[in-house]
């Protein structure tokens, strides 16, 4: 009977699981709000994912460099420099769109956090937590250390290690990354105990604040998609770019908002190759790379909650720190794990460059579920369709060259 309940619990999507956490949520909070040992399971979702998260980074960028092939690195640099462009543009449109709005979000419990007095702090801070004990990193939860440290071994596994450990690793990856989907499937259980500790104590005029976010993360996804990547190509390509991209939208982008899943919708990306004339063998990798690498919405969305999470605790962000940022959200974007909101779990490490606890940051990752019904379908559609207008631009700029003409 167990097994019957539990499997019609999974087969059920987990946007209407966290919907339906949601409503609990909010129900309980406004007629029960002396209830409060319903908050434990927001308690036990957050820690959850505190303990997982530092272990999900440090695995998954070790495996990523070490199996990483030899040459990949020349033959696609044009697509590979394309995608790392268009997803560092992305964090600084999201950096633009935060100090031109500077929205809060209510925490519970939020802890008061010392500013950076200056970019030398930063930096001395930010050296430190890189040559930090990696277990110590692990323990504590420091994200530039497990960064770093990761780095460091992922390239030198590469450089010494036979197949079959890279085989190992990968497999040690995939089991984090099974076990993170896990704790995944908790979040409508975290998400109904931490809303219903929010309702209870704020009433339902939180939601305004949590919409305010959204509108902002849709609006820096949507320039993004409309402005900055149609830009890019017109540059690179001297041609009108918006066919390319609105078909590419059309027929990319809305199947990944629906599926959530770069991954999921590679098949249809390499489909869309096909029909646009691409060389079977060029997208054949390039999709795929551009599933791992091209991560413009995971960019603003870490960019955009990190940044509220130092506005909400009183903290002020320069504008050399907030490009710094930028540049630590590109890099963690890339490493964002393929399942749903696995972007929002890169959070804490963006968070821990401004001065924002792990208490606070892990919370804000909380609200990033709540939202993430709209938000982590539109950042997957415009990661998934980004993959195939880009490579198509990479190898339109080489049909170019030889004078061939060019299909839209």
């Amino acid at each position: 009977m167990m097994s019957k309940y539990l499997g019609f619990y999974t087969k059920m999507p987990l946007i209407a699981r966290i919907a339906i956490g949601l409503v609990i949520g909010i129900c309980l909070g406004l007629w029960v709000p002396a209830a409060s040992f319903i908050t434990v399971l927001g308690d036990v979702f957050v820690g959850a994912l505190k303990a997982i998260a530092p272990v999900l980074v440090f695995v998954l960028v070790i495996s990523s460099l070490s199996g990483a092939s030899v040459g990949i690195g020349k033959r696609f640099r044009t697509v590979i420099i394309l995608y790392m462009l268009s997803t560092f543009l992305a964090a600084v449109v999201a950096v633009i769109g935060s100090y031109m709005f500077k929205f809060t979000i209510p925490l519970a419990a939020s802890l008061e956090q010392a500013a950076p007095t200056g970019l030398g702090e930063v930096f001395k801070a930010l050296l430190s937590n890189m040559v930090m004990n990696p277990v110590q990193a692990l323990m504590s939860g420091n994200y530039v250390g497990i960064l770093a440290w990761s780095v460091v071994l992922g390239l030198a596994i590469r450089m010494v290690a036979s197949d079959k450990t890279k085989e190992v690793l990968n497999d040690i990856s995939n089991a984090v990354s099974k076990s993170v989907s896990w704790v995944i499937q908790l979040a409508p259980f975290g998400i109904l105990g931490l809303v219903y500790g929010s309702v209870s104590e704020y009433g339902l005029d939180i939601f305004t604040e949590y919409g305010k976010i959204l509108g902002l993360l849709v609006g820096c996804m949507l320039a993004v998609a409309f402005i900055v990547d149609p830009l890019i190509v017109g540059i690179v390509l001297k041609k009108n770019p918006y066919p390319l991209v609105l078909r590419c939208f059309r027929e990319s982008g809305v199947t990944a908002f629906f599926t959530r899943s770069s991954a999921a919708n590679i098949p249809i990306n390499m489909s869309l190759c096909e029909k646009l004339g691409l060389d079977r063998e060029y997208y054949s990798v390039s999709i795929p790379l551009g599933a791992t690498i091209n991560m413009d919405g995971a960019a603003i969305t870490i960019t955009v909650m990190s940044l509220a999470a130092a506005f909400s605790q009183g903290i002020e962000v320069n504008i050399l720190l907030a490009i710094l940022l930028s540049f630590v959200a590109t890099l963690g974007a890339c490493g964002a794990s393929g399942v749903a909101g696995g972007s929002l779990l890169l959070i804490p490490m963006a968070c821990s460059l401004l001065g924002v606890g792990q208490d606070i940051a892990m919370q804000v990752v909380a609200v990033g579920f709540i939202i993430g019904v709209v938000q982590d379908s539109l950042e997957t559609a415009i990661n998934s369709s980004g993959d195939v207008i880009f490579c198509a631009t990479a190898e339109y700029l080489e049909w170019k060259k030889e004078g061939k003409e060019l299909p839209f």
